[in-house]
């Protein structure tokens, strides 16, 4: 471990310093653009469609970053940020939900006048040939620029259906009610979520009996064998967990809010039958592409529901998955293959098929290569700007095994390659969520500042 720790520490300072000397340099110009820019009656749009975690990385650095002339304006269906690294422990543990959705209000607040204007609403289609962007109230916002950060749905527990706050609370108090009053009960899908969530019950209920039920032959697919090994050891060995591999049980056919089933039964491959008070599917990722589906079908990728784009991570006009496939034999160092682009729409984040890892710190990543694009096209230069992927650090994990164990992992490549990885016995109950509160600017009771109104 101590070595592992010496290897992450030398990619982390690598990768770090410069990052932490260009942060410098662009807060410094924020601070300058913040008094510099100036609205205008009749701006140009850039519009920016999801407020996760790659979308709010975009919108604040667009508002650091467009000139006079132009206005953001973001489009998200949420009232708060939806913390989703957190909603399995809380939808184990009562009384937590609410740390789980950071409002919006500093982003907004640090914004220079006239800059942005936040939407609450839901995209019904694109219009790509008038560049409009049509909302489910018929409302229609023209575009300049457009970029495309919609993610991927799963159902409750993974993600709420609520909008707003109090609803969305509501969902993951349901959940913990389910798992209170359930003695037996059955996660289906070996990931990080199904993961966590198999471990957080048994930890928090150990008189509860927990079944993980994962299709592949080895939990954490998406990882390496250090992790995927680890994980199965904790949770057999001391959590009590029963996991079964290599299993694609006949799923309930009545599931309730989400993806949960109360008295249900399981039919393995065997044709053997099993009853479980609760049934918790953690499967069945979607990519939110459908919104291109009317005016650009060729965008989408067959084989993944992505949407396709070039390393400038604008959108490509044509489904170029059968000569290059977005998901493996994309080379950023190289440039893009002779095909149709549409110049003034990108994507980014999980939505988008690009060949970094599906996390949150990869969109963090790719707005940057975003922003310099869009900037670039102001100025009217060429975007030189491409997307290279540093599996090392934007596909790094933190994943918990129960309530203080949780363990840091990351490796050098997305097939093989260099493993890392630190054991920590000291994880938080509430999984430091004030940090995250103060990540995102918002002060208060959740963000550890005391005195004063909480700002929630």
């Amino acid at each position: 471990m101590a070595f592992d720790t010496l290897k992450i520490i030398a990619h982390g300072i690598t990768w770090f310093i410069p990052y932490i000397v260009r942060a410098g340099l662009q807060s410094l110009y924020a601070l300058y653009h913040f008094y510099t820019y100036k609205p205008t009656d009749s701006p140009k749009h850039i519009v920016v469609i999801g407020g996760s975690f790659a979308g709010l990385q975009l919108v604040k650095r667009l508002t650091q970053t467009i000139p006079s002339g132009y206005k953001i304006i973001w489009i998200e269906k949420n009232s708060h940020l939806n913390y989703v690294f957190a909603f399995p422990r809380f939808s184990v543990v009562a009384g937590l939900e609410k740390r789980a959705f950071i409002p919006y209000t500093a982003l907004e607040a640090g914004a220079p006048k006239g800059s942005l204007r936040r939407v609450q609403g839901t995209v019904s289609w694109i219009n790509k040939e008038e560049q409009k962007v049509i909302l489910d109230g018929g409302e229609e916002i023209p575009f300049e620029y457009l970029a495309i950060a919609t993610g991927s749905t799963q159902p409750l527990p993974v993600q709420v259906e609520s909008t707003e706050r109090t609803e969305a609370c509501d969902e993951l108090r349901a959940v913990q009610t389910h798992i209170k009053t359930s003695q037996k009960i059955a996660i289906l899908g070996g990931g990080a979520v199904g993961v966590e969530l198999a471990s957080d019950i048994k930890d928090f209920h150990p008189d509860k009996d927990v079944s993980l039920v994962h299709s592949r032959e080895a939990l954490l697919n998406r990882f390496g064998p250090r992790l995927q090994q680890y994980a199965l050891s904790a949770l057999r060995d001391e959590l009590g967990v029963r996991v079964l591999l290599g299993e694609r049980p006949v799923r309930p056919t009545a599931y309730g809010k989400g993806s949960l089933a109360r008295d249900a039964t399981l039919v393995y491959r065997d044709g053997k039958e099993e009853i479980f008070d609760l049934v918790i599917g953690c499967t069945g990722q979607r990519p939110n592409s459908h919104i291109l589906a009317m005016s650009s079908p060729h965008s989408i990728c067959k084989k993944t529901s992505r949407i396709l784009v070039s390393p400038t991570l604008q959108m490509l006009t044509s489904d170029t998955s059968a000569i290059w496939n977005p998901d493996i034999d994309l080379h950023p160092d190289l440039p893009p293959p002779t095909l149709n682009s549409s110049d003034r729409i990108f994507a980014l984040g999980d939505v988008a098929a690009h060949p970094g890892p599906l996390m949150a710190r990869a969109g963090f990543m790719q707005a940057e290569t975003v922003v310099q694009n869009i900037i670039s096209c102001i100025n009217g230069k060429p975007t030189k700007r491409i997307y290279k992927p540093n599996w090392f650090i934007e596909g790094a994990i933190k994943l918990t095994l129960g309530k203080k164990h949780n363990v840091v992992y990351t490796r050098a490549g997305s097939e093989g390659g260099s493993e890392a990885m630190i054991v920590s016995r000291k994880g938080k109950e509430d999984l430091d969520i004030g940090t995250a509160w103060r990540q995102y600017g918002v002060s208060g009771e959740f963000g550890g500042v005391k005195g004063g109104k909480p700002d929630y």
